[in-house]
């Protein structure tokens, strides 16, 4: 077997090329490695489950804007109409779509004056019909009654006590770990209100997760102040029902206009159009630099042999076999690997410490590390294998025609 520390001596003569192909893996290292577990973050957040029935739900707006607009005329009759048309499930008047950038939040608390276990959480105000439209079933509990639903709030607040609020089991369980939360009391925006039913989890507003908890979402028994139209119709229908809607709707009211007419699909393109972009970007930074990487290493063992193209001669001369060079040439390339992946070991767990710290994500999984020197120390080896083989090809009689 060849001695490592021959060629290692023999390396270091002429250390510019390996030190900067280490130098070069390193980077790669450090940036392969977070630049992987970014996108995987981002990947799993755009396949967050919402719980709720999207594949078959749209939302509508209608704007008046003529002085005899009577905003809540015009919701009776576009609700009667909506719930006629052939296809519909369920429908509902919600403060703002889900996967949308729209909706309310405030503050939930387990006691008075926001003491005890206190949340910032999305609420979507929605009469009886809003659980069935949104296709979400309750675990515990009951669903708002018609009698329970209240008018609009005044622009001076909260004027008439909340008979009571739905809220997610991850909202549940985050009040009253270990506990069950129905027929509890908490504080809503610092009002008492009891929650008298659980929900599985849904998707609020899309909302940054930094901001309010994907799945912290109360649904609240009020008529919200906007008409904003939830929709949901039987499987493969909702394209057509929302093109007949928009049609009967736009033509139905002169005072007042159709607008933001989208599926739940267009939200959430929307909503994770940042973090897929990302992860395209980073994936294809990844993949350029180990490219580069197994370039660099060619490129360094293919020198080496151009350059030792008498040494390889003269050692062919004397008896060395083909088997005797490559390892020779293998075994120096994993010395530069290796130098490079433990660098970039450090490089790559300094920049996790970092970022998990700049963009509040979770610490760098070591196994990600671990796959990390893997594959660039494997696709180094392969890099130089064919260089090495070329090598070993250099017949004896070279270095007879050039000493």
């Amino acid at each position: 077997m060849t001695a490592i520390r021959p060629v290692f001596l023999a390396m270091m003569r002429n250390r510019a090329g390996p030190i900067l192909v280490a130098f070069q893996i390193a980077v790669a290292l450090g940036v392969l490695v977070n630049a992987v577990y970014i996108a995987e973050q981002r990947v799993a957040k755009m396949s967050r489950p919402t719980g709720i029935d999207e594949q078959n739900l749209f939302s509508l707006t209608s704007v008046g804007f003529a002085s005899g607009f009577n905003p809540e005329v015009s919701v009776r009759e576009d609700l009667a109409y909506i719930r006629s048309v052939p296809g519909v499930i369920a429908a509902t008047r919600i403060t703002a779509a889900p996967l949308s950038q729209g909706g309310d939040i405030t503050e939930l608390s387990t006691l008075p004056e926001r003491h005890g276990t206190k949340l910032t959480i999305a609420y979507y105000e929605m009469d009886e019909a809003g659980l069935a439209t949104l296709g979400v079933p309750l675990i515990a509990g009951r669903g708002f009654r018609h009698d329970e639903i209240l008018p609009p709030s005044s622009p001076q607040g909260l004027t008439v006590a909340i008979p009571g609020v739905i809220v997610t089991q991850s909202l549940a369980q985050a009040l009253f770990p270990g506990a069950s939360a129905l027929g509890r009391t908490v504080y809503f925006d610092n009002h008492p209100v009891k929650i008298i039913g659980i929900t599985r989890d849904m998707a609020g507003p899309g909302w940054p997760s930094n901001f309010v908890s994907f799945y912290n979402l109360v649904l609240v028994p009020r008529l919200p102040t906007g008409t904003t139209y939830l929709v949901r119709t039987v499987p493969g229908r909702r394209d057509a029902v929302m093109r007949t809607v928009e049609g009967h709707l736009a033509t139905s009211n002169p005072d007042r206009v159709i607008d933001d007419v989208h599926s739940l699909d267009f939200f959430r393109r929307l909503l994770y159009m940042q973090d897929r972009n990302m992860a395209i970007f980073l994936l294809t930074v990844t993949t350029l630099l180990v490219a580069i990487s197994c370039v660099g290493v060619f490129g360094l063992v293919t020198f080496n042999v151009a350059r030792r193209t008498k040494q390889i001669g003269t050692r062919r001369a004397v008896g060395a076999r083909r088997a005797d060079i490559i390892r020779y040439f293998i075994v120096e390339n994993a010395l530069v690997t290796t130098a490079g992946v433990v660098t970039g070991c450090v490089l790559a767990l300094g920049a996790g410490y970092w970022l998990s710290i700049r963009l509040q994500l979770p610490r760098l999984d070591l196994y990600y590390l671990v796959g990390g020197v893997l594959v660039l120390w494997s696709i180094s080896q392969l890099a130089a294998w064919h260089p090495a083989r070329r090598a070993a090809a250099v017949p004896p009689s070279v270095a007879t025609r050039t000493v």
